[in-house]
């Protein structure tokens, strides 16, 4: 009777999807190319896997949400390139000169080949110091200890490593498309809504549907009737670079070096981020962004107040590149001038084979 059920479902969408011209998301593994995905509400059950998993697109999948980011999404997404104006949105690699987290500081070694003729030098880093996207080997789905697609911590380290989740697979693919920048700091400049990109504050989704209000921007998913579209690259500017800017470098490493694991409600480290709430949750997964970041060292407000990170949902369930720590600031402006919140937008992941993470290398080109 079950599968009696399945297969006149599965005929209705054909039938639907036939008569509106659309294509449904509806066998596992999905097409990339289809235009109309199950919402978090509607995600159907992996054998296996933790419950709200999309782990959708094959058993031997490593970049998620990256699939989206298709031929025709890329090439639509290059339309958004009026003025040709080119944003980097990397901070300089000894930016901050003390990371967070307990992060190793950056070391730039400048090696002599022969005087006066030649030179090399030599990066000591962590690629999270700065800039950086989480892959998907960062973060785990806590309670069952899994990483994306069944990836476990023996994949990555010890005698059966071996390169599941590696971040050279996104540099193999790479990251290409349309850009939405919201700039959450200067809505709340202009509505005079004061907080510390320092500490502890929720950006809700209420919060952030006001600011892509006043940004003339609806930022709910195109088949909700908003502006956000399928394989969309999403951008939220906290103030964590202005306030950084206006630290002494004293305060600056005193902030960075607050006792926490990074992981306990007593964490010491604090910063701004997105609200771990059911609406950002639903927005996150229903909008089917490529990938998001921020500009602060937790893209999620830290430490959460919830029984889960967003980390583990963005990364681990939903296999969302997470960028944290860009630089914002120089785009938010041309933004604003502009009145443009939406360009192309590019990344070179490292072709680390095995890598965790690496650093952005991103460009926004207006």
């Amino acid at each position: 009777m079950a599968d009696q059920k399945s297969n006149t479902n599965q005929r209705l969408t054909q039938i639907k999807d036939f008569l509106t011209m659309n294509k449904t998301a509806s066998t596992i593994p999905w097409d990339p190319d289809c235009t109309i995905f199950p919402t978090r509400k509607e995600l159907p059950q992996i054998n296996g896997a933790p419950p709200e998993a999309a782990w959708v697109w094959g058993d031997n999948d490593y970049v998620g949400r990256i699939n989206l980011l298709t031929p025709t999404r890329v090439q639509a997404a290059a339309k958004e390139i009026k003025t040709g104006e080119i944003v980097s949105v990397n901070l300089p690699l000894d930016v901050p000169n003390q990371p967070a987290f307990g992060r190793e500081v950056f070391k730039h070694e400048i090696k002599v080949l022969h005087e006066d003729i030649a030179y090399d030098d030599i990066y000591h880093m962590n690629t999270q110091s700065g800039t950086q996207w989480d892959g998907f080997r960062h973060f785990a789905h806590i309670p069952t200890g899994t990483f994306y697609n069944h990836t476990k911590g023996s994949d990555i380290v010890g005698p059966a490593a071996n390169q599941k989740c590696s971040i050279h697979h996104w540099a193999e693919h790479g990251i290409a498309g349309r850009g939405i920048l919201l700039d959450y700091r200067g809505y709340a400049h202009k509505k005079g809504i004061n907080y510390d990109p320092y500490d502890y504050y929720p950006i809700s989704w209420e919060e952030l549907y006001q600011c892509g209000k006043d940004q003339g921007i609806d930022i709910r998913p195109a088949a909700q009737g908003g502006d956000i579209k399928i394989g969309d690259i999403l951008f939220v500017r906290s103030g964590w670079k202005e306030a950084y800017d206006q630290k002494s470098p004293d305060d600056r490493s005193k902030a960075a070096l607050r006792h926490g694991s990074g992981l306990g409600g007593e964490d010491g480290q604090r910063y701004a981020g997105l609200s771990q709430e059911e609406k950002i949750l639903d927005w996150l997964h229903d909008c089917y962004f490529a990938a998001v970041a921020g500009d602060a060292p937790s893209f999620e407000a830290w430490p959460t107040h919830e029984s889960y990170h967003l980390h583990e949902y963005i990364l681990a369930l939903w296999g969302m590149p997470l960028g944290e720590m860009l630089d914002l600031e120089k785009l938010a402006q041309k933004c604003r001038e502009k009145n443009r919140w939406i360009f192309f937008f590019s990344s070179a992941p490292a072709n680390c084979p095995g890598g965790v993470s690496s650093h952005v290398n991103g460009t926004a080109i207006l």
